[in-house]
């Protein structure tokens, strides 16, 4: 009796401590192909697009995995592994980026790798934090590329010099009546040709304070009031094609018909000059990166799946149309079918002298008994999609 009451008295205590501690969040795994899952990753490439405010505008390459953490408190966090690509869109450009052409691998396509962290609060998705990889991708090649163009640094001094005599082209010739300076510059390739490497350049300008017939020192406008423009030249700069944006509060939500909200002010990043955003070393590089990390307090949540082992996992699996069960043997149901006898035809008796009647039919003990097999279902075989990494959307 004591050991009974010693055991039930030590059950209650289990019990009542199991009790006491908080539920286990769930975490689930949608497919990277979900309207959920798509949702999560435009939103995130709008935020991350917002905070790049040099270069050029990414776009959404793959979805590469998910899984929500739900809280007891109803609360949900996303965490994603997306791919992006660059465009030929710089982030001046109010263009939408649906209409941005991504930059193909034969150009030295750039490729970034971003982990990212959102919030669901009371329905409402928020980004939190990401960190994110940039990298160039170049083409598939068995054999070296002879002709192809290859990035070269941004402080390059032969491309120095194209920027300088293509701009000094533009603004002599431009009908803006403005002088316009360097933003920033955005790629810087060298190609062979018969005559020798041929260095092309794109790059950001912005108005400044001067008109065509001032002589004096230039400064550039604030941006909010500036007109912007985004330039491309190759060679000796005998050309130069510029395209004019319209200043950030003049620019027109086409959906809206209104204002549109302006985007962030540029961070001058890759300033020529001097000044709080002038970074030397950031000119030794040969393509423009996203932002590595964002909001480093919440960064636990981008590392390597920390303390999954105590969360309970609900994993959410595509959804396949049930199809009827077929066992590995069939079981076969016997079908009897009563098949009658020819009709005999009056004959002589026998011995016994006994004639059967014309058309009498034997004895119930001499009808034939066939077995036919029922007819089969067999299941058509329905193939499972993969839950991850969702669909290859460029390359």
């Amino acid at each position: 009796m004591k050991l009974q009451a010693t055991l039930a008295v030590l059950g209650l205590l289990l019990v009542g401590s199991w009790a006491q501690q908080p539920l286990l969040p769930n975490v689930t795994f949608p497919t990277c192909d979900s309207l959920e899952a798509q949702a999560a990753a435009q939103l995130s490439l709008d935020f991350i697009n917002a905070q790049h405010t040099h270069g050029y505008k990414y776009t959404l390459n793959q979805i590469e995995d998910i899984k929500i953490i739900t809280r007891a408190d109803g609360t949900e966090t996303y965490l994603m592994e997306l791919e992006f690509l660059e465009t030929k869109c710089h982030v001046l450009d109010p263009r939408p980026l649906a209409l941005c052409p991504v930059r193909p691998k034969v150009e030295t396509a750039v490729e970034a790798d971003c982990d990212v962290a959102l919030s669901k609060t009371a329905g409402v998705l928020s980004v939190t934090a990401f960190k994110c990889k940039t990298e160039t991708e170049t083409p598939d090649l068995d054999i070296p590329c002879l002709g192809c163009s290859v990035l070269i640094p941004f402080n390059d001094t032969e491309a120095a010099q194209l920027i300088k005599s293509s701009l000094d082209v533009f603004n002599k010739n431009n009908t803006l009546n403005s002088v316009f300076a360097l933003l920033e510059v955005g790629r810087l390739s060298s190609q062979i040709v018969s005559g020798g490497a041929k260095i092309s350049a794109e790059y950001a300008i912005i108005e400044t304070n001067c008109t065509i017939d001032d002589d004096g020192v230039c400064v550039p406008l604030k941006h909010t009031v500036a007109r912007h423009g985004f330039c491309f030249s190759e060679g000796l700069a005998t050309s130069v094609n510029c395209q004019i944006f319209l200043p950030l509060e003049q620019i027109v939500d086409p959906a809206a018909s209104a204002p549109a909200p302006p985007a962030p002010p540029p961070v001058l990043l890759h300033a020529h000059t001097a000044g709080p955003g002038f970074t030397p070393a950031i000119h030794a590089l040969k393509h423009h990166k996203l932002t590595a990390l964002h909001d480093p307090s919440a960064s636990g949540l981008l590392s390597a799946e920390s303390a999954e082992s105590l969360e309970a996992v609900v994993p959410v699996v595509p959804v396949v149309p049930a199809v009827p069960v077929v066992p590995a043997v069939p079981v076969v149901d016997e079908v009897v079918v009563e098949v009658p006898a020819a009709p005999i035809v009056k004959r002589e008796v026998a011995a016994e002298g006994e004639v059967a009647a014309e058309g009498e039919a034997p004895p119930a003990e001499e009808k034939a008994a066939v077995v036919q097999p029922a007819e089969v279902l067999v299941a058509a075989a329905v193939p499972l999609l993969p839950r991850c990494p969702g669909k290859v959307l460029h390359f």
